[in-house]
């Protein structure tokens, strides 16, 4: 049984469903990985020790083939709802807040059958590039344990490339789910905007969200992803779709080659001043890869993204946090200061007491840019941009079906070498921020190597079209191969 933690999703799915093995020993498995790495690693914030309990009841039902992920292990972020599990968002202003109800895509997980091991670490409210943001200290990463995992969902992929769970919900609002994946060495998926129900996920900016899933595997993402998507008419961002086909991990694994795929190379993306020579070269050999598959790359352009998806998307992002996190004020939930003698004092000390530095300084900046006098000369055009920016991406997507692009700039860097550089951080989201301000989707997947950091491509698609992006992503992961990446 030693192996069980090692094993893919659809792996474990299929022994659990044929009788092999039992949903407690693969529970048991993760639990005795997660007591073994999280003392170097800190990935997660709660384990939910019920979890045990959870798998013997699943055990006395016996398998449910209607049940996707019966027995499946998962960590979910701490800015994801949990019903009867701590939620903070990796904040002292929520360090007490055990919510009653739990996220959509949650309930879904739940549904399917899988089991919740318990909540990843992250940055603070999702804001920053490291998850060492984090009020409760930063995560490390699972492939050199003295660099980054990347953020915000940072604690989500450290647990899945640690193998301390099979699947993890993380949220992506500028890129937290792909440039962690490509960071740690797993897959990561941002959904198009819509297609998963935000309802339960403590907003960041509410139009850039979205909750995906963090796996070891392009068809495991695809699986999750079947499962978490569809409709909730509690969720007003919530797009009326049909639910993706259940079979879609099956689906996608047939997709051996990219015979009849044309493929778009945004220039920009792979002329920019400071990449690293690594990622680039990695990146190269992916696309002569994608070439030899049968595939056509067509160069595209985006000249909106480079130039302004920086300083538009943190505008954006910003004005909606200031406004997102005037709830916690004090007086309704969270905390509230036991100094504090007047309003005024209340909602002063209850804030800078219970939120950190950055998280100070956006709601700031969002409220700055939001003040009368200021809108239109910072927010109004920033959203001007933004609607040039999605009309660049979907001009190059007439001219594809996919595109194909760097994650991140450089490999994971080194704890504490740029934490106190807010500039040189939000720079590391040079490649992604641009398709939250686009709203469509992109999938995060091993590629290369930098030395022994794993160096990963976005795989960009039309709005709701993420079954082709998931069959260009497996059709080079199997053709890329095990890439081998050192684990604690």
């Amino acid at each position: 049984m030693s192996d069980l933690h090692t094993a893919s999703l659809l792996e474990i799915r299929s022994r659990l469903a044929a009788g092999e093995v039992r949903a407690e020993d693969v529970a048991r498995a993760c639990l005795e990985r997660i007591k073994a790495t999280e003392p170097s690693l800190h990935a997660l914030l709660a384990v939910r020790e019920e979890a045990l309990e959870e798998a013997r009841a699943l055990d006395k039902e016996g398998p449910r083939p209607e049940k996707p992920l019966w027995g499946v292990p998962v960590t979910i972020k701490d800015a994801i709802t949990t019903a009867g599990t701590r939620t903070t968002a990796a904040s002292k202003i929520l360090e007490h807040f055990v919510p009653f109800y739990d996220a959509f895509a949650v309930k879904k997980l739940r549904e399917a059958g899988a089991i919740i091991l318990g909540k990843a670490n992250m940055d603070e409210f999702a804001m920053g590039s490291s998850t060492e943001n984090s009020a409760y200290g930063p995560t490390h990463n699972p492939r050199d344990l003295s660099t980054v995992p990347g953020g915000s969902s940072g604690g989500s992929a450290a647990s899945v490339a640690a193998m301390q769970c099979y699947a993890s919900l993380g949220s992506d609002t500028g890129g937290s789910i792909r440039q962690p994946a490509a960071l740690c060495g797993c897959v990561g998926l941002k959904p198009t905007y819509g297609a998963v129900s935000r309802y339960g996920l403590l907003a960041y900016g509410s139009s850039l969200d979205q909750i995906g899933p963090l796996t070891r595997t392009v068809a495991d993402a695809a699986l999750v992803f079947s499962v978490i998507a569809g409709h909730d008419p509690r969720d007003n961002t919530s797009a009326p779709r049909p639910d993706p086909a259940k079979d879609l991990a099956d689906i996608i694994q047939a997709q051996t080659d990219l015979k009849g795929f044309k493929i778009g190379v945004p220039a920009e993306f792979l002329h920019m001043e400071g990449m690293d020579p690594a990622v680039l070269s990695a990146c190269e050999r992916t696309l002569e890869m994608a070439r030899g598959l049968g595939a056509e790359l067509v160069e595209v352009s985006l000249p909106h993204s480079t130039r302004h998806a920086i300083a538009a998307y943190y505008i954006i992002a910003m004005a909606e946090a200031s406004s997102n996190l005037a709830r916690y004020d004090g007086v309704r939930y969270g905390h509230r200061s036991p100094k504090a003698s007047t309003l005024e004092e209340l909602y002063t000390l209850s804030r800078t007491e219970g939120v950190g530095p950055e998280v100070q300084r956006r709601i700031l900046l969002g409220a700055y840019v939001l003040s009368a006098g200021y809108y239109d000369a910072y927010y109004r055009k920033a959203a001007e941009v933004r609607r040039l920016i999605r009309q660049d991406f979907h001009s190059a997507l007439e001219r594809c079906d996919i595109m194909l692009a760097p994650v991140s700039p450089v490999p994971a860097w080194k704890l504490g070498s740029i934490i106190d550089d807010p500039l040189k951080m939000y720079l590391m989201d040079i490649f992604t921020v641009s398709l939250n301000l686009a709203g469509l989707p992109g999938l995060s997947f091993p590629v290369g190597k930098a030395g022994n950091l794993p160096v990963g491509m976005q795989v960009i698609g039309r709005e709701f079209d993420e079954r082709t992006v998931f069959r260009a992503a497996h059709a080079l992961e199997k053709q890329i191969g095990d890439l081998a990446f050192p684990c604690l």
